[in-house]
């Protein structure tokens, strides 16, 4: 998958003598050579985590009326059509829809599903191309969770922009229902837009002094790759997906949000 994103950049003010700046250079490790050993680290860390039951999740949050998935973004336009879909996040959609089906068979009827409906001239556009506007395919969710038995349940929220908790009915949604504090959240991109919505739980969780549990299943959660020899030769980003869906996750565990292997 290619993203056709043009982003701004900018070179930061060296304030420093050339003469200073350039005995930094040559005495300070490089970021590879600095790196390095966390980076081992990180993939040992991930290599390590475990998986996690649902029965045993639901048991400890007092039942299946206290827990809820929260699934972002797992709607066409990134999983089938357009010019951000990508088979990464594709590969997400059957261990989720095997998630949904179990966890509705024990009881839990708290689906909740931000996605990206944008408007034809959308801000979000100067930073990725045109994709999930309103009333195209695009921005409706995907066959494989629309056409389960129970989808009729799903309470869909739309946004227009990465971030779930901005400019959507979300949060009057979550204050009408204090009895969800266990959240589940599932979807892409594991540095977007899964991301934000994960730390937005735990975050507003933290601001109300309420212990709520945030999870991430890995095998739920993937973001797009773009390697670097093709954006070189487009001349657009690099975005290294197995690098940034380790480090955003590993981000999000800092965090207080709960990282499992899978959730069976």
């Amino acid at each position: 998958m290619t993203i056709y994103a043009t982003l701004p950049y900018r070179t930061p003010l060296i304030k420093e003598s050339g003469d200073r700046a350039l005995q930094t250079s040559t005495q300070e490790p490089g970021l590879r050579e600095s790196s390095g050993p966390f980076l081992d680290y990180l993939e040992t860390w991930q290599q390590s985590l475990a998986s996690a039951s649902l029965a045993e999740l639901i048991l400890s949050a007092g039942g299946p009326e206290h827990v809820g998935i929260f699934c972002v973004d797992v709607i066409n336009g990134f999983c089938h059509e357009g010019p951000l879909h990508s088979d990464r996040v594709k590969g997400i959609i059957a261990p989720i829809r095997q998630l949904f089906t179990a966890a509705y068979a024990a009881g839990v009827r708290n689906f909740v599903l931000p996605q990206d409906t944008h408007s034809p001239h959308a801000a979000e556009f100067a930073a990725y191309p045109p994709h999930c506007i309103r009333d195209t395919s695009e921005s409706q969710t995907v066959p494989e969770l629309a056409e389960l038995p129970f989808a009729a349940s799903f309470t869909i929220f739309p946004k227009n922009a990465v971030h779930a908790g901005v400019g959507t009915p979300l949060n009057a949604w979550l204050d009408a229902h204090p009895e969800i504090t266990h959240f589940i959240v599932v979807g892409d991109c594991t540095d977007i837009c899964a991301y934000h919505l994960a730390l937005h739980l735990k975050f507003r969780a933290n601001a109300a002094d309420r212990p709520d549990t945030v999870l991430i299943p890995v095998e739920c959660v993937d973001t797009y790759d773009t390697p670097l020899a093709v954006a070189q030769q487009l001349g657009i980003p690099a975005h290294p997906a197995d690098l940034y869906h380790t480090l955003f996750l590993y981000s999000m565990a800092q965090n207080g949000v709960r990282i499992v292997r899978d959730l069976r």
